[in-house]
């Protein structure tokens, strides 16, 4: 299996060390013609405003619908999960791919400073909870028809979602020395 993950800026080294660490090819995304070859795609944390820009001067934001349309897995991970989103609640300087039938709020719980971590109950995951770190992360407020809610906070805020072979976390696992996320989607990418 081959992995891209989106370098246009964002913590995309320490997804593809993820990846690596599980004995996967994962290279860097920059250009529509890097799609090509994948078997999956990550979009990484970052800032969403900066990333979004890039696709679109770069012309990935065609290319990565493109792709999907045609049923390539994708998870995105805090900037790159309101990217996914169809609509951003408070994003009118992000262009989102409109893949995943979620609305995001970007920022939803303050300013860096407000940044936190949280264990979460993951279903999915029968062996405890998964120790999430969320950086100036987004909230999805709304879930469509098809989206599997995968996570929550404590406060029932929804934080980590599923449709079809797209897969979306507020938060960084990429972060973590937790793999399990990154095998969850590598498994949702095969199956």
């Amino acid at each position: 299996m081959r992995v891209g993950v989106l370098a246009a800026q964002g913590a995309f080294l320490e997804h593809i060390a993820a990846l690596r660490q599980l004995n996967v090819a994962a290279d860097p995304v920059r250009l529509p013609r890097d799609l090509d070859e994948l078997d999956a795609l990550v979009i990484p944390g970052g800032e969403s405003t900066s990333i979004s820009r890039v696709m679109l001067d770069y012309d990935l934001t065609n290319a990565i619908r493109k792709r999907a349309a045609k049923g390539l897995p994708i998870w995105g991970t805090c900037a790159g999960m309101i990217l996914l989103a169809k609509s951003i609640s408070d994003g009118e300087k992000v262009e989102p791919l409109r893949l995943m039938d979620v609305t995001v709020r970007r920022n939803a719980f303050g300013r860096q400073v407000d940044s936190f971590e949280a264990d979460l109950n993951v279903p999915a995951f029968a062996d405890g909870p998964f120790h999430a770190v969320f950086i100036r992360a987004p909230l999805i407020e709304v879930v469509g028809k098809g989206v599997e809610v995968l996570a929550r906070l404590p406060d029932g805020g929804i934080v980590a979602v599923k449709q079809r072979k797209l897969l979306g976390t507020a938060f960084h696992p990429e972060l973590t020395d937790d793999l399990r996320f990154h095998r969850y989607f590598l498994e949702l990418a095969g199956s």
